[in-house]
């Protein structure tokens, strides 16, 4: 039976006056969600526009839309340069060393201090280790040059009183990679621990009890009901992680690296900031952007995707 124009009208009118309805019932939360919604549309959609840079032969003097089109002209030239490619494979090194080292480490902290039963020695170690969070990337650059330092440094300090040779941790490519990253490691897996610390909390405690009844030693307690618990925690976060795999950290990699390590060092974000800020090229500097960004959008929705076909519930 056909449905008629005035009866689909009908409908939608319905439906409408539906939606102003909950809208209205719920205004103080919108009021509330407000803010947050004018922070994102100014900081992070309107920015968007600029993206069309990528597509333009930029000129300062024209601006945006006064520029003359350029296609993917850009995009052909960036990927015929080796040097591209090198800081791109170094992109995804670094990032892939943080990951696979970094991301398990605030899980494991914060399952030893859920363990934990003196509650003064869990705040004492909480703040020492989320202290170095706090500080910024130029204050610990310079401390990590203080101890690493090969003619000062304390730690090649330490090795000489034992008679052995100076390493060059911040000057030799083949320990500048893993100095980057477990500094990085060092500085913000106490800060990560929150949110595991915060979803333990969540963990019913009969669950506890219960397995103890049954025999169940603290390892077990740990693999058959702690991970379980926060599964859904850990694949969300693991999701966010392989979404952002192209950032490899530009603060962290801009104050310590320098020309001697650029061929292990030199990520997207850092090669951008050279052609795009100091060459003044800020077409092709767009077209990188975008690039890395298309990336990281294909690799989370990938992620998502994968995490919905393994039954948990992914982030949308």
């Amino acid at each position: 039976m056909a449905v008629s124009a005035t009866t689909i009208q009908t409908k939608a009118a319905v439906r409408k006056r539906t939606l102003w309805k909950r809208i209205l019932a719920s205004r103080y939360l919108y009021l509330m969600l407000l803010p947050a919604i004018v922070y994102y549309g100014l900081f992070h959609y309107y920015p968007m526009y600029g993206a069309l840079i990528a597509f333009k032969q930029f000129s300062i003097t024209k601006g945006i839309m006064g520029s003359p089109w350029a296609g993917f002209k850009h995009f052909e030239y960036l990927f015929g340069l080796d040097k591209f490619w090198q800081v791109f494979w170094n992109t995804i090194i670094i990032s892939l060393y943080r990951l696979v080292f970094g991301f398990p480490l605030p899980l494991v902290m914060a399952i030893l201090l859920n363990e934990a039963r003196k509650l003064a020695f869990k705040r004492t170690v909480q703040t020492i280790v989320y202290l170095p969070h706090f500080i910024s990337w130029v204050i610990m650059g310079g401390l990590l040059i203080s101890l690493l330092s090969t003619d000062s440094g304390v730690v090649n300090n330490v090795i000489r009183s034992f008679g052995g040779e100076p390493v060059g941790f911040l000057t030799d490519e083949r320990y500048f990679r893993s100095t980057l990253v477990w500094s990085m490691i060092w500085k913000e897996f106490g800060w990560n621990t929150i949110i595991y610390m915060a979803a333990l909390s969540g963990v019913n405690p009969q669950l506890y009890e219960a397995a103890l009844m049954d025999g169940a030693n603290r390892f077990r307690q740990i693999w058959h009901i702690t991970l379980p618990s926060i599964r859904g925690t850990i694949v969300i976060l693991l999701i966010l992680r392989i979404g952002s795999l192209m950032e490899a950290g530009f603060e962290q990699i801009f104050v310590l690296y320098h020309t001697g390590v650029y061929n292990v060092a030199d990520i997207i974000d850092t090669y951008v900031y050279r052609i795009g800020l100091t060459e003044g090229r800020f077409s092709i500097a767009a077209a990188v952007g975008l690039f890395k960004s298309a990336i990281n959008f294909v690799l989370l929705v990938i992620a998502n995707r994968l995490s919905r076909m393994m039954g948990e519930q992914g982030i949308y």
